[in-house]
């Protein structure tokens, strides 16, 4: 996710991840479709497709990523706002990577081990 965001430091970069057994080991980067330093959208078809290429790959969908460019690891409003996936994983990269977990509104942030 970090070297992701590094090819993208103007913009938020952003994509999903994937694993088993509540172990994530997948990224499936996405395009920006909003090309933005502030907010991050995968466009419908794209989202689409990368959820297929989990399902067809056996693994389980189980977070997504995007970068705050110059902002802190912390989901902005926004983010929570637009948080439709309750049972995924937020990741939120910027110097450092955080994860959370966003329930109507409700953040936690979660432990995570990177490797």
């Amino acid at each position: 996710m970090a070297e992701e965001a590094s090819r993208t430091p103007k913009q938020e970069c952003c994509g999903l991840l994937a694993g088993r057994e509540g172990v994530i080991s997948e990224i499936f980067p996405a395009t920006n479709a909003l090309w933005s330093a502030t907010e991050f959208e995968i466009a419908p078809q794209e989202l689409f497709r990368i959820f297929r290429a989990i399902r067809d790959a056996g693994l389980e969908h189980m977070g997504i990523y995007h970068s705050h460019p110059g902002g802190p690891a912390a989901p902005s409003a926004r983010d929570i706002e637009r948080a439709f996936y309750p049972e995924a994983a937020y990741f939120v990269i910027s110097v450092e990577a955080k994860a959370f977990e966003i329930r109507e509104g409700r953040v936690e942030e979660l432990q995570i081990r990177m490797v």
